[in-house]
């Protein structure tokens, strides 16, 4: 058997940034379902502590609206497309801009636009969909436009199927256009996280100046499962001196772009980007070491496959074999420094992956040739089960 959720209960939230309208929002949907007839509790007053049955798509919407982004350019492809329906719906209502863009090519561009414009902007695709945007993420990635990317990836190559992968690992995290360029991505592995890690994602961006990638798969986009939003979000306000706003003639003009045919200032640009990424290295690091004092083994997972493995090393537990976990949050940077840590304890690593063999090979540099490091994957929108890598485990531990 395969787990990866827990149970959570009903609960729609809303789409508005100002907490006492998301309080007078929530009071009026629990006052219409009790006229309704519909009994949703006991309650006498609603708190922001509550609840709330999304789909991970829609909350990746309704973060990103918390997070102050009021445009999102976008183009339908399963498994994410929810994420365009709900900005659809509640953009009007919180004065923002929805666009349906001609193309994945189309929306890029828009969101350099905004995102020169100085304000908060997303757009989200899948896979085939992320590799047509490829060409302008590098633009803005020279450009210096922080923005926030979300892609659901489903599994390929080509158009591949709608079901899950991890495949566009290397796409992300190498830097899937030309030049060198480097997105912080995050993988998270609950619709929890998805909340959470999308309103961070929008203040790192502006923070450093650069893109930030959501890195989901098709089944943590379509999982319904429990949230609980904040009252008030720790929002990150920079200003942006260098924003095309209009001079309004009382400054020098800001020009925004990624050309200069220059050697010596497109080298200079190139260093300073490179000082960036070495700075994000050192301060943006997310991970979670999961039972890992003692393990005779440590696995590494990003995103929903972690919540497969967790379930395995229980079942590994109850046979008597003590397996840890090692899950990067953040794909780039990665956690490097946190595998090194726990080089003196397991006998091997086992690097378990909706792909090939990806997330892997940064597995081996960090582990350095100290110890062997195993991967198991599946593709083709196909997930390892707990029996499968409890066997990988065993097939390890015996040899």
């Amino acid at each position: 058997m395969t787990g990866i959720g827990r149970p959570g209960y009903a609960g729609v939230p809303p789409a508005h940034t100002e907490p006492n309208r998301v309080r007078d929002y929530i009071r009026a949907h629990v006052a219409r379902l009790r006229l309704e007839g519909r009994n949703d509790g006991d309650r006498k007053d609603v708190t922001m502590a509550e609840k709330y049955l999304m789909k991970g798509n829609e909350v990746i919407a309704e973060a990103a609206i918390r997070a102050g982004c009021k445009h999102y350019f976008g183009y339908p492809i399963t498994p994410q497309t929810e994420i365009a329906h709900y900005m659809a719906q509640k953009m009007p209502q919180i004065g923002g801009t929805f666009i349906q863009a001609e193309s994945e090519v189309a929306a890029i561009n828009m969101l350099y636009g905004a995102a020169g414009a100085g304000a908060r902007a997303m757009t989200s695709s899948s896979s085939p969909g992320i590799s047509l945007k490829q060409e302008g993420i590098s633009y803005m990635s020279c450009a210096e436009l922080p923005a926030v990317i979300v892609n659901i990836q489903r599994c390929g190559p080509g158009l591949g199927g709608i079901l899950a992968a991890q495949a566009d690992y290397f796409q992300a995290v190498k830097g899937g256009g030309h030049g060198d360029y480097k997105m912080v991505v995050f993988a998270p592995d609950s619709v929890q996280e998805l909340y959470e890690l999308t309103v961070e994602a929008f203040n790192i961006a502006d923070r450093y100046r650069v893109l930030v990638m959501i890195l989901g798969d098709g089944m943590l986009g379509q999982m319904m499962e429990a949230v609980v939003f904040k009252d008030d979000e720790n929002i990150v306000h920079v200003d942006k001196p260098w924003a095309t706003t209009g001079s309004k003639l009382e400054r020098e003009r800001n020009i925004i772009t990624s050309i200069d045919t220059v050697p010596e200032r497109l080298e200079a640009i190139n260093n300073r980007l490179q000082a960036k990424y070495r700075e994000i290295e050192r301060n943006e690091v997310r991970v979670e070491a999961y039972n890992c004092e003692g393990a005779e083994l440590i696995v590494t997972a990003f995103g929903t496959v972690a919540r497969i493995v967790k379930n395995a090393i229980d079942d590994a537990e109850r046979e008597g074999i003590k397996v840890g976990l090692i899950r990067p949050i953040s794909v780039w940077p990665f956690p490097s420094d946190e595998i090194r840590k726990h080089l003196d304890g397991p006998k091997a690593f086992l690097s378990v992956e909706l792909n090939a063999g990806q997330m892997v090979e940064d597995v081996r540099l960090a582990v350095n040739g100290d110890k062997p490091v195993h991967f198991y994957g599946r593709t083709g929108g196909m997930a390892p089960t707990q029996a499968e890598i409890v066997g990988k485990i065993k097939e390890i531990l015996s040899s």
